[in-house]
């Protein structure tokens, strides 16, 4: 039996016209039996990044989300703009860290990817921010590694990264697959 899309055919369809009309193609996909995850998403230097990785895991049938304060999905057309793009609202009154929101969210679902941004900005930031690490490991779940090379135009994931609690060693591993991706302004990609 096959399984259902969670893609509309609408943004299915629009993805693929999107991929055709810029040249780019996916690479790797999620790989198969990992139903919880969080993904990273690097080298983040533009703003277009948005628009490649939507379509990007829309190509792939991937359900992707990312966390957001309460407090924007309060707002009336905001609110609603960012629960249909994905947004997963953390309640910050309700736990002292983003990372321990994060925990209970893959620990009250049984399917979720979290997507990160750990560099925190567009512009090349040596220091990443830690909670995508530390969330992984609450939650036990792997750390995927989403990528947008716009030298080979190509969009895809990476091998899945389980934290070993070794966060300098691993992280390092995490940037040496990254450094061979190049993001829209290479100079403020992953060194």
């Amino acid at each position: 039996m096959e399984k259902a899309r969670k893609t509309s055919t609408f943004w299915y369809q629009f993805s693929r016209f999107w991929f055709w009309i810029t040249g780019w193609h996916l690479g790797s996909t999620v790989p198969p039996g990992i139903p919880k995850s969080m993904m990273i998403a690097a080298p983040h230097t533009s703003n277009w990044d948005f628009m490649f990785a939507r379509a990007a895991f829309y190509l792939m049938d991937v359900d992707v989300r990312f966390t957001v304060k309460k407090s924007w999905v309060d707002i009336p057309v905001l609110g609603k703009l960012m629960l249909a793009l994905g947004a997963l609202p953390v309640d910050r009154q309700k736990n002292n860290s983003l990372v321990d929101g994060m925990v209970n969210l893959f620990n009250e679902r049984d399917e979720l990817v979290i997507l990160i941004t750990p560099e925190g900005t567009r512009a090349y930031q040596p220091r990443w921010k830690k909670g995508f690490y530390f969330a992984a490991m609450g939650a036990n779940v792997p750390i995927l590694l989403g990528y947008l090379d716009y030298k080979n135009k190509e969009a895809g994931v990476g091998p899945a990264f389980w934290p070993t609690g070794d966060y300098e060693k691993d992280l390092e591993e995490i940037k040496a697959f990254y450094r061979t991706k190049a993001g829209r302004f290479p100079e403020k990609g992953v060194r």
